[in-house]
């Protein structure tokens, strides 16, 4: 493994995320980011690339979205091992990201709010289930991060070798299909209290 050169970051739950993104800054990794997660870590000093900036396109519809480009899927999804891929992401100019932290619209505190149903469907989130779906799928090459908690240890090994283990990879991407799978569900046991 090389060492995580650019890292994609963008929370709903920003608790120690400006520690976090000042570590990986001092270390030599770029920081991409979005929105409010990108105005957090500005107000913590940190230089931040917009996401905007990445992929030349303004965030749209309201921010629904921002994050759904190929300069950000296929800087995720290329295999680093796999000479066809690295030549495509080369030759389109597109720049590897090797970690995503990102967590999910709270839906469940939007819901127990009891607002409408149409609030409710605005906090249904969409672009981070694919960043992180995305990055779990390609766990061999991207770290990928849903809980503060793991911030930590995923430090730690950076530190110590430049990126995580493989081992601990796959214990986050996992931690990533328990997230999306529970999130689904939740969306969809709210969804069938409605009748249209």
């Amino acid at each position: 493994m090389t060492k995580i050169q650019r890292a994609l970051i963008s929370v709903t739950d920003k608790s120690g995320v400006v520690d976090l993104a000042r570590e990986l800054s001092s270390l030599g990794v770029e920081i991409i980011s979005t929105g409010g997660t990108a105005k957090t870590l500005r107000e913590g000093g940190i230089v931040v690339v917009d996401i905007s900036e990445l992929t030349g396109f303004p965030e749209i519809l309201g921010g629904r979205v921002k994050t759904l480009h190929p300069f950000v899927h296929g800087g995720i999804l290329f295999k680093r091992d796999e000479v066809d891929h690295v030549e495509t992401i080369k030759n389109m100019n597109i720049k590897p990201i090797d970690m995503v932290v990102v967590n999910l619209y709270a839906f469940d505190k939007v819901v127990a709010q009891k607002g409408d149903l149409d609030t409710a469907i605005e906090n249904i989130d969409i672009g981070g289930p694919t960043l992180l779906r995305a990055s779990a799928k390609n766990f061999k090459h991207v770290t990928v991060v849903v809980d503060p908690k793991d911030y930590p240890k995923v430090l730690e090994e950076i530190k110590s070798q430049g990126n995580t283990t493989l081992k601990t990879r796959f214990e986050l991407a996992k931690k990533v299909f328990e997230l999306t799978s529970k999130y689904d569900e939740m969306i969809y046991s709210y969804l069938s209290t409605f009748e249209l």
